[in-house]
């Protein structure tokens, strides 16, 4: 009798143990931090079959660009990547805004690099009409903070204050969210980047409507064997794009922007609302793409799921 007490003691504890388990893995930061994981794992693998989407400045039909509402927006939204740009202040403090100027996001004038940050956080941003709100600039930090475990962020206009960059990184444990992408040469990264290619994902934005791409890409394969390459094109006549796609496959993945049309030879989210299978499919079908960047996410993920290509 003691010995059966002593099982049904130890069953009880085990049973208790599993639901406590279940209930924590069920919390909505646990939910959370699995997704960013897997996104990650997504980006980080070459022969993916779906694709990822890229929330440019955030979804700015809903909030601000660069907002942290624009940035919350995409994650309820699912979007996988979301596009994020960074300025300095003059004292030294990072924030969120793509122009040099605050013009015309905000109610204020001038540059940011000579504006505080105090200054900046008095200022309110303005929607994609024009029309003030009550959102205010962001911290790179406090955007960071909203996108932790939830989504991944790639940082445009950041390479050359990467050191500042990356001391936020740090602070918020958010190296592993980031994609940092660039235009340089392999070997101007490799000089001026090099320190940090080991801690965040780094990405060649590469020009490919000449046959000298050709030889950026096989220097990057050759040295850096990047996980992502960013791919613009003007011309729809180039064969350069479809010649990516065949020696890229299986090795890196290919991102393509379908903000405007000189960025994809034409196929970006303007054409798509005419013909999607056009614009994105043939991106996606023909080009190889995996990751697309656009200005319209709602209407890009809902072609993609009725298309298999997202979940």
């Amino acid at each position: 009798n003691k010995v059966r007490r002593l099982k049904r003691m130890k069953d009880m504890k085990k049973s208790k143990f599993i639901v406590l388990l279940l209930l924590f893995c069920l919390q909505p930061g646990f939910l959370a931090a699995q997704r960013a994981e897997a996104i990650r794992k997504d980006v980080l693998n070459p022969c993916l079959d779906k694709v990822l989407v890229v929330a440019h400045r955030g979804n700015w039909s809903i909030a601000p660009e660069n907002s942290v509402a624009a940035i919350d927006s995409a994650i309820q939204m699912k979007v996988d990547i979301v596009e994020i740009d960074i300025r300095k202040t003059k004292d030294g403090q990072l924030v969120l805004m793509h122009d040099d100027t605050i013009d015309r996001t905000t109610n204020g004038t001038g540059k940011v690099k000579d504006k505080t940050l105090a200054e900046i956080k008095q200022l309110r941003l303005k929607d994609k009409d024009g029309r003030l709100t009550e959102h205010t600039v962001p911290t790179l930090e406090e955007a960071l903070l909203a996108a932790k475990g939830q989504i991944m962020v790639n940082l445009d206009k950041a390479y050359n204050i990467f050191d500042d960059v990356y001391a936020i990184l740090e602070k918020t444990g958010t190296a592993d969210l980031v994609i940092m992408k660039g235009g340089h040469p392999v070997e101007t990264v490799k000089r001026e980047f090099g320190s940090y290619l080991d801690k965040v994902i780094y990405m060649p934005v590469v020009k490919i409507d000449d046959e000298k791409s050709v030889k950026v890409i096989e220097d990057y394969m050759e040295q850096l064997h990047p996980v992502a390459f960013e791919l613009c094109y003007r011309n729809p006549s180039s064969t350069v794009p479809v010649r990516m796609e065949r020696r890229l496959a299986g090795k890196s993945l290919i991102w393509y922007n379908t903000l405007w049309a000189s960025l994809a030879g034409g196929h970006d989210d303007e054409f798509a609302k005419k013909d999607p299978d056009a614009s994105y499919g043939y991106l996606i079908n023909t080009l190889g793409a995996r990751i697309l960047q656009t200005d319209a996410p709602a209407y890009m993920l809902d072609y993609l799921r009725n298309k298999g290509w997202h979940d």
